[in-house]
């Protein structure tokens, strides 16, 4: 029997057994919101935020009939309400042609979803802009910045959405409520006990996963708002999960911030670590991270079927890359109305500091690249590896996937690493859906990003370039620095604590505003993994986290000014 993996795996979202409800922030919707003018337009916009990729959390009916947590006789409001999303960092978004339900940013219904008997089905899932969508306000006023890191998360959003569907399984009124909104009034009672049915196997397969996470200890460094292990639960679903492999799992606790999209698909290799070459091949990896089906075993006939959406995820690729490099997504430029006048005296200033001490790693080198035989140059964005006994930031993100082994089939003798494990694995799956839908062999280049999908694991961090980083807070891979101005402080003085969560933005130091309030992530930097050490501008030898000399009050302020600039 083919195993398929995918709607099973949403109650991975049953997180909530025996948890109560999350402490999640009020929603206060900004009174005005403006797009920051980044080369796309309206429809693009529109497109990108709810095309979907291929993954699934549950049937669309289901998500829109069940009820947040909590218990009500009469009915609890729906969990779908764009006003308690938002408490979970969604950015709400109004119906339109693209988003007939008015769901959030990065929700996608699709509509061509197979379904356990083949026949089709609409089901919603995550697509990229969930989490590389941003939003800064100030006051009443917010400015959406597109590609930017999202302030979502994700964990408590698993923790409610599975205690919602424990609910709904576990109480008969409730229950009876929500088969009502599925199938409609006057329905047999043969179908009811359908949709029991499937809503059983939904919870004890989440129960499954559930219970190997809190055995094993997988996910031991609370995520909060804007962070996820993408490679470590990726793996651990591809891998673990998909292949129904107990062997494969393994504890990812090296959380990282949501990096920004823009510039990223002319990088030579993209991730934190550097560990992927090819578009297709990370986008892939992406969408079969969040839960896109794809059959792992089985068959020779069904298996690497998936219901990842190449061609919409190449389509993805394309709007953010442009027909050259700043020819689609663009950084936002600093908006002064909103945030206030650069000081250029100061930037002036700044711009010599940043030429000395920082362009050296941050810029990159552009090359241009062969095309095979046909096919023109292009161009490519080479960026700086620094090693970890370098930079000194937290290791576990990179060393995690370094020393992470798997078995990528159920035939593998032997281990191999994940590097390899997601090569073969996505390969696989792009090959067969290039078969399955007749792709050409000029077509499949074309939408490979003209690259081979390489995969390696390097105990180094890469510096991308710095352009529009004065949206991008909070800093470091791991996100344990909260605003610019701490970057350039030893680290000793950064917060050791501070509340993540509010988009309310501090343009003095650039960065969100980090003080208490209800519903706010405590981010604690003493946990492995959350280390804010690294990256430091101290006197003595460099190396070993100091990467130049200790830089007086004013030298950080105008650095600070100048990276407004970019």
């Amino acid at each position: 029997m083919a195993r398929r993996v995918g709607f099973g795996g949403i109650a991975l979202l049953v997180l909530a057994l025996g948890v109560s409800c999350a402490d999640l922030p009020e929603y206060r919707p900004p009174s005005t919101l403006a797009f920051a003018e980044q080369n796309w337009t309206e429809d693009q916009r529109a497109w990108f935020y709810h095309a979907s990729q291929g993954t699934r959390l549950m049937p669309l009916a289901w998500f829109l009939a069940l009820e947040q947590p909590g218990v009500s006789l009469v009915g609890s409001p729906r969990f779908a309400a764009p006003e308690y999303l938002a408490r979970f960092g969604f950015l709400p978004d109004p119906v339109s042609t693209a988003n007939p339900h008015g769901l959030p940013v990065g929700f996608a219904p699709d509509d061509r979803f197979p379904a356990a008997d083949g026949t089709p089905e609409t089901v919603v899932g995550l697509t990229c802009a969930a989490c590389h969508t941003g939003q800064i306000e100030r006051g009443g006023r917010a400015l959406r910045i597109d590609g930017g890191p999202a302030m979502t998360n994700t964990a408590a959003f698993q923790q409610e959405l599975g205690l919602a569907l424990l609910l709904t399984q576990q109480s008969e009124i409730r229950f009876d409520r929500f088969a009502t909104a599925v199938l409609g009034r006057g329905t047999t009672s043969e179908a009811r006990q359908r949709l029991k049915d499937r809503l059983d196997r939904a919870v004890a397969a989440g129960r499954s996963e559930l219970d190997i996470a809190r055995t094993d200890r997988l996910y031991p460094v609370v995520e909060g708002f804007g962070r996820l292990d993408a490679l470590g639960r990726g793996g651990n679903f591809v891998f673990g999960t998909g292949l129904n492999d107990r062997r494969n799992f393994a504890r990812a606790d090296g959380p990282v911030s949501f990096p920004a999209l823009w510039d990223a698909s002319w990088f030579d290799w993209v991730q934190y670590n550097g560990a992927i070459r090819q578009p297709m091949g990370r986008n892939v990896a992406e969408a079969m991270g969040v839960r896109a089906g794809t059959t792992l075993t089985g068959s020779r006939e069904e298996l690497y079927r998936t219901t990842v959406r190449l061609d919409t995820i190449h389509e993805m690729e394309r709007l953010l890359a442009g027909p050259a490099p700043r020819g689609g997504l663009r950084p936002p430029a600093w908006p002064e109305d909103l945030l206030g006048p650069i000081d250029r005296a100061a930037a002036s200033r700044g711009a010599a500091l940043y030429g000395n001490l920082c362009a050296g790693c941050h810029t990159g080198r552009w090359a241009t690249v062969a095309g095979g035989p046909g096919e023109a140059e292009r161009p490519e964005l080479r960026l700086n590896m620094v090693a970890l006994g370098h930079v000194g930031t937290d290791p576990k993100a990179a060393m995690n996937f370094v020393q992470r082994r798997a078995y990528p089939d159920l035939a593998s003798p032997a281990p191999v690493s994940a590097a390899e494990g997601l090569r073969r694995v996505t390969t696989e799956v792009i090959r067969t859906w290039y078969e399955q839908n007749g792709i050409p062999p000029e077509r499949r280049r074309e939408m490979d990003g003209f690259r081979e999908n390489e995969w390696r694991a390097l105990a180094a961090y890469r510096a991308r370039p710095l352009d529009g980083v004065w949206a991008t807070a909070p800093y470091l891979h791991n996100g344990s620095v909260p605003s610019l101005y701490q970057m350039l402080l030893p680290a000793e003085q950064r917060d050791r604590t501070f509340v993540t969560g509010s988009r309310q933005f501090d343009p003095r130091n650039v960065g969100f505003e980090t003080g208490l309030f209800p519903g706010g992530f405590p981010f604690d930097t003493t946990i492995p993994g959350n280390s804010n050490r690294g990256h430091e501008f101290r006197d003595g030898p460099r190396g070993n986290g100091v990467i130049g000399p200790a830089l007086t009050e004013p030298q950080r302020r105008d650095l600070v000014e100048f990276l407004k600039t970019l």
